[in-house]
């Protein structure tokens, strides 16, 4: 059985492909790393795999250069959003905004708060703690404290003047 190495598709099987097959790259630098991505998208599995609502299937390639370090890591994903609604570059726009998302939030949750470390039992205590610490983070943004850490240390005896500050309380 003669192999495909290297060599282009036949022309009908290319654009066969082509009809199903997206792809989309970016790239980010900051806080010394460089990261490519390359998202390539798919509609061939939609209508042969039984997984209710399947419109694309994903394939990610994060390639992070760090320290004079390098990272490659692929990851794949299923999604319900047609390509006539997200196409792969919009996909991947996505993907790394939901990443911005959770590197801001919950990152700034989990050192202030150490949240990683809290072994609550009941599912709903979870929950509420989370909405309670977001609460104590969204209005520090608002007043665009630097250092969330900071601010939650420097407010954490002194609720008349958090109070204040935030509107809740009068002179």
């Amino acid at each position: 059985m003669p192999t495909n190495s290297g060599r282009d598709f036949p022309p009908y099987a290319r654009l066969r492909h082509e009809a199903f097959c997206q792809t989309a790259n970016a790239s980010s630098k900051g806080h010394g790393r460089h990261a490519q991505y390359r998202l390539q998208t798919t509609t061939r599995l939609s209508g042969s795999v039984d997984w209710p609502g399947l419109a694309q299937v994903c394939r990610l390639t994060r390639r992070v250069k760090q320290r004079g370090g390098e990272t490659l890591e692929t990851v794949y994903a299923v999604t319900s959003v047609p390509r006539s609604q997200a196409d792969a570059s919009c996909l991947l726009r996505w993907w790394i905004n939901h990443w911005h998302i959770e590197n801001r939030l919950h990152w700034v949750r989990d050192t202030a708060f150490q949240e990683d470390r809290d072994r609550v039992r009941h599912p709903n205590t979870g929950h509420v703690l989370a909405a309670l610490r977001n609460a104590a983070i969204n209005p520090l943004r608002l007043q665009k404290e630097p250092n969330i850490t900071a601010a939650l240390r420097k407010n954490a005896y002194r609720n008349d003047q958090l109070f204040t500050k935030l509107g809740i309380l009068k002179n």
